[in-house]
């Protein structure tokens, strides 16, 4: 150590000289050689100017002596090396030395000679000189040689002193430092430098020494702390131990040795998981393998073998920190024994997963069940048959001798259906009278048809129930996999879908799953049953969207739209359920349960907003318009209390297409009662103007295709849009019909409809679809605004 500062400290001042000393030296010489050069050739160019006047005349008079003795002359100046005189007709030509100097770096200078003659200058000749340029040393005197000796001395006087300084005031009391630091490595002990100096380096070993005291202090307070840990390690009422990097026990806690039965001399070094319950031992390993090194906490659960052969489930919470510095792994662990836990999640899973009434899966036990074995199948190979049955006529047993009746029937059907089922077959019970069976085997196909046909033959014979004698089947459909599904969900549905399919075309078989049963049929079936259970559970509701006064932005009504409230799907669209409910009749189940809502959220609303003049528009479907409908309408106006004119029936087009008596002579009644009639999609469909004459239409509502194309992107669409808007609001007005613009999305087009004279505007720029309880809590808030306000 002494040797390597003190040549880092003698690099340093050498290095210092060199950089800084050296180049200043070099520069003085340098300017001083320059300074030299520019004088000498100042000179010689003065000497040979002088000359070259003096040697005019003899050369103008071919004086050839006088020109060697002039020449002689300048040769005998120290710093001229050659000289040459030469006339212009080349008798004179005079050199001294006579041979040039050879491998000398020379500067050359001449001078033309020129004679002045009464008639004018005439040149004679030229004169050229050479002379040795000037080195770094060359002009050099002797005090300057002097003063740069004692520089140099000057230096060397400072360095040795820089030297010595160095020696005493840095590298003695580092040496005694060093010395400390190695006695305490050494012997563990702690070792005071020995060095008193009001300087740096004295202040540096004060610093050591109540550094080394204060370590002293702390290494105590370490030991004690240690302890403590250690005690509480022991004490604590956990099981708690510790692992290295390769997982080998480091430590236990006397807490885990009392609750696991081992001796702690028996399980030090032993890795952890050799005491893991040997099925569940490679799992753990790879948990333990895949656990991420800079997560500070893990957690699993395993099997725990304790001494006295006993297993128990344990929750183990390891947190880690990984080697800093060179340290090894600090890891502390918390077993805690689970095994009540786990028993009574097992129950809870075994519950959860069970249907109550029959002993079998419930859907979530079967789905679960149902990924297993598709995972299994693509790990093993063959197929699976998944049964989708569904009871025929079930319901009439529930309506005529009680549910109570239909629960014994279940149970009863359960217990004919397993033992017929294949061995491994897996049966749930997916719904009220639906249930699912799971079949695995190399032949999934025809096993599961032998299993549906033995089904269907259970109900061969009357189905006794409660001494009463019923006629059952069963609708059956069955799907493959891998063939008709890649997954759980996909092939539960398809199963489902085929056995709706088989309902569909007369019930009472089975059907297998093809391309034919395409998603239409499914989502119809669907349709079908949730606007059953919609009706049975008032799932219908009405949602009001806002017409609003183009104007002025107030709201003049609301048009009434279905909507199905799912208690699992949420709100549903109508449009299918519209279409579906026309086909099956369940339209005037629906309108009534819809305009029922429609009636009960705008008479709510009219109270709490207390606005008594808006309207409530109801849309009629044309199987809607029949005979009872005015009376209907009577009835419900009564029962709300309402104005009739506040009510709006909304028809389309289509409904005026047929020209029905019928239909016209309802309309009539519908107005003479004081309801108004509204046609909706003005233009779309097969528009006549002499429906505005022939049925008693109050308002026009033009359809949402033309209000966008007034902001369309072609000017020549935007134009003609315009024309017709402003032809339907002019003919309307004159029929003094009022005009609703429908699909109002943006500002531009509610300006340029209320610049053709529209009178009212729908749409989402307004307001969308809103259901009553956000209506409601809308108005609410204004008011109690208004009244903080």
């Amino acid at each position: 150590m002494p040797r390597s500062v003190e040549k880092r400290f003698l690099a340093i001042v050498g290095g210092t000289v060199f950089v800084c000393i050296v180049p200043l030296f070099i520069l003085l010489l340098a300017v001083s050689s320059e300074r030299a050069s520019a004088q000498l050739e100042n000179t010689v160019s003065l000497l040979l100017t002088a000359n070259a006047q003096a040697l005019a005349k003899p050369l103008w008079d071919f004086d050839a002596e006088s020109v060697k003795q002039i020449t002689a002359t300048i040769i005998s100046n120290r710093d001229i090396v050659r000289v040459e005189v030469r006339d212009m007709t080349g008798d004179i030509d005079v050199a001294f030395p006579s041979i040039a100097p050879a491998h000398e770096d020379l500067t050359t200078l001449s001078r033309p000679i020129v004679y002045r003659h009464i008639e004018g200058p005439k040149e004679v000749g030229v004169i050229r000189v050479q002379f040795r340029k000037q080195g770094l040393f060359t002009e050099l005197r002797r005090t300057d040689a002097i003063f740069m000796l004692i520089f140099m001395l000057a230096v060397g006087i400072i360095f040795a002193a820089a030297l010595l300084g160095n020696r005493l005031m840095i590298m003695k009391p580092l040496l005694k430092l060093t010395a400390a630091i190695e006695a305490t490595r050494r012997l563990g002990s702690r070792h005071s430098v020995d060095w008193d100096s009001q300087d740096e380096m004295g202040r540096l070993a004060q610093s050591f020494n109540a550094m080394q005291m204060q370590l002293q202090e702390e290494e105590s307070e370490l030991k004690h702390a240690h302890k403590l840990a250690t005690d509480i390690y022991n004490f604590t009422p956990a099981m708690l131990f510790s692992v290295d990097h390769d997982d080998r026990i480091t430590g236990v806690s006397d807490y885990w040795l009392l609750a696991t039965g081992y001796r702690r001399e028996n399980v030090i070094g032993l890795a952890f998981a050799d005491l893991i319950n040997a099925e569940a031992r490679e799992a753990y390993r790879e948990r333990k393998t895949r656990m991420d090194h800079h997560i500070l906490g893990w957690e699993c659960t395993t099997k725990f073998v304790c001494a006295d052969g006993r297993v128990m489930d344990v929750l183990i919470v390891e947190s880690s920190r990984a080697p800093q510095h060179g340290g090894g792994t600090l890891s502390l662990s918390v077993m805690t024994d689970v095994t009540a836990l786990k028993q009574s999640e097992a129950r809870n899973r075994r519950q959860a997963i069970t249907d109550h009434l029959t002993g079998l899966m419930n859907r979530q036990g079967f789905e679960q069940t149902l990924q297993a074995q598709i995972e299994a199948t693509d790990r093993d190979g063959g197929s699976l048959a998944c049964l989708f049955v569904d009871l025929d006529r079930f319901k009439w047993i529930n309506d005529n001798l009680g549910h109570h009746a239909g629960d014994m029937a279940l149970r009863k059907l359960v217990d004919l259906i397993l033992p017929i089922l294949p061995q491994g077959a897996v049966a749930a019970r997916i719904g009220g009278d639906e249930f699912a069976i799971l079949l695995r085997s190399p032949k999934a196909e025809q096993t599961a048809r032998t299993a549906a046909e033995n089904i269907c033959a259970l109900f061969d014979e009357p189905f006794v129930v409660k001494g009463m004698a019923t006629r059952l089947s069963a609708s059956i459909g069955i799907a493959l996999y891998p063939e008709h599904a890649e997954t759980a969900e996909e092939l539960l549905q398809k199963a489902d879908m085929a056995m709706y399919n088989r309902k569909r075309d007369g019930k009472n078989g089975l059907r297998l799953f093809d391309d034919s049963i395409g998603s239409t049929a499914r989502q119809r079936a669907d349709i079908e049953l949730i606007t059953d259970q919609a009706l049975e559970n008032d799932w219908f509701d009405a949602f009001l969207q806002p017409i609003v006064d183009i104007g002025t932005g107030r709201v003049a009504g609301y048009e009434a739209l279905m909507r199905l409230r799912h208690p699992t799907k949420g709100v549903l669209s109508p449009f299918d359920i519209i279409n579906v409910a026309e086909e099956t009749g369940a339209i005037h189940e629906v309108g009534k349960q819809v305009f029922g809502k429609a009636l009960e959220h705008f008479t709510e609303l009219s109270l709490i907003s207390g606005d008594h003049s808006s309207y409530l528009a109801l849309n009629l479907s044309p199987l809607q318009i029949d005979a009872s409908l005015p009376v209907w309408l009577a009835s419900a106006v009564h029962l709300f209390n309402l104005d009739p004119a506040r009510i709006i029936i909304e028809i389309t087009e289509a409904t005026l297409l047929h020209d029905n008596p019928q239909i016209q002579m309802i309309l009539s009644k519908i107005g003479q009662f004081g309801c108004r009639i509204a046609l909706d999609d003005f233009g779309t469909g097969y528009s006549s103007l002499s429906y505005l004459s022939r049925f008693p239409v109050n308002i026009i509502k033009i359809d949402q295709s033309f209000t966008r194309a007034i902001t369309a992107e072609t000017e020549e669409l935007r134009q003609r849009s315009r024309m017709l808007i402003e032809g339907i609001a002019a003919i309307s007005h004159k029929m003094k019909c009022h005009v609703v613009a429908e699909g109002v999305e943006t500002e531009v087009q509610r300006q340029e409809l209320n610049a053709i004279g529209v009178d009212y505007g729908q749409g989402y720029l307004f307001d969308r679809p809103l259901s009553f309880e956000e209506l409601r809590d809308r108005f609410l808030t204004e008011q109690s605004a208004k009244l903080r306000a």
